[in-house]
């Protein structure tokens, strides 16, 4: 019955101070966007509730990145509170081992990393979405919609890959029509590359300029040249090119899932969306690392109080954060498998958190 009464205790300290650290971390992360955006709010005469939305939809994608601090910030006080009012000698005394001290924040934390998957692989998406639209629509940002790689099956034996979509001129730049046989659909029957197809809007058909066009035959192939060719069934349009043409932030894990299907398709690298997707899990799974590796340290009385602990601890945090970012470079240019890529710092991490917590005393 006492250790329940003391796990509900511990529960409900972590538990505020967790919502309290997100609190005040978003809303200094809002304050420094918004005077670093003001002057682009000014000259773009954004109306004064459209920034309040802005940062409202802004704020799903802050507490994403802050959760893992906040998480940390609650155990370390929490833990380090306990150590500094000898409440934690006290429960040491009475049998309590210092893995069972930690056994609610843990518990805690794996629930709120589950729910994390959820908030950051769906939730955060669809408020991205509209944080960049209103950054295209008020702040004319990413009007272009110049980014690069889609990938997509145009029917049943057709993969389209573009290097990316003009939609300000409804050009597609750098396009590759794979076209496979109907019998056999592991065996390709045209392609057609060329430099950009351009859109009609009067006789509703793509124009390619300035390519190849390929025709493979059982015995020998074709190639013929052209600076212009009219390609009349084509099943998409520009506005789906626009829906498809997103970033992978816009992207919840079923759309990066299906992307990285039609990558593999199309036989292009899926390497950077396997990153992100794979990244979404393990960033996850940190908030459960970070209170394992930094409890046993708070949990002990040490020369210079608990301000020196969270400090320490916090570094720790942040130098965990820009390692994953360091270790995603290295698996984008091919050095890494993506899985391990993704995963990577939380391994030597986790690693790090299982030889600090045997050496603390218990």
């Amino acid at each position: 019955m006492k250790i329940k009464i003391l796990d509900r205790y511990l529960i409900k300290q972590f538990l505020q101070t967790i919502l309290f650290g997100l609190l005040a971390f978003t809303l200094i992360f809002v304050v420094i966007d918004a005077m670093e955006n003001l002057d682009d709010f000014i000259d773009q005469s954004v109306p004064t509730l459209k920034i309040l939305h802005y940062y409202f939809v802004f704020s799903p994608e802050i507490i994403r990145l802050m959760t893992p601090v906040a998480v940390l910030f609650a155990a370390l006080f929490t833990a380090g509170k306990a150590a500094n009012l000898s409440e934690l000698t006290a429960i040491k005394a009475s049998g309590v081992s210092l893995f069972r001290f930690m056994l609610p924040f843990l518990v805690t934390t794996f629930f709120i990393s589950l729910f994390s998957v959820y908030f950051g692989g769906y939730l955060v998406p669809m408020a991205n979405k509209t944080k960049i639209n209103i950054e295209q629509v008020y702040l004319k940002k990413n009007l272009s919609f110049a980014e690069s790689n889609i990938y997509f099956q145009d029917s049943k034996t057709r993969i389209i890959s573009i290097s990316y979509f003009d939609s300000e001129r409804n050009r597609a730049n750098r396009v590759s029509i794979q076209d496979f046989s109907s019998e056999d659909l592991t065996r390709m029957s045209r392609r057609i590359d060329a430099v950009f197809i351009q859109f009609d809007s009067t006789k509703k058909t793509w124009i390619a300029d300035n390519g190849v066009e390929r025709i493979f035959y059982p015995d020998k192939q074709e190639a013929r040249y052209f600076n212009q060719l009219e390609i009349k069934d084509l099943n998409f349009l520009p506005e789906d090119l626009t829906t498809k043409q997103r970033k992978t932030s816009e992207m919840n894990l079923a759309e990066l899932k299906e992307l990285i299907n039609s990558q593999l398709r199309a036989g292009n690298d899926p390497t950077s969306t396997l990153i992100e997707y794979h990244s979404r899990f393990a960033f996850a799974a940190t908030n459960l690392i970070v209170v394992l590796f930094g409890l046993p340290i708070s949990a002990n009385k040490r020369k210079g109080g608990l301000a020196v602990q969270v400090g320490i601890n916090i570094l720790v945090t942040f130098i965990y954060l820009v390692f994953m970012k360091i270790s995603q470079a290295f698996g984008k240019n091919g050095a890494l498998d993506p899985v391990i890529t993704a995963w990577f710092a939380n391994f030597i991490f986790l690693a790090a958190a299982v030889y600090n917590l045997l050496r603390a005393r218990l």
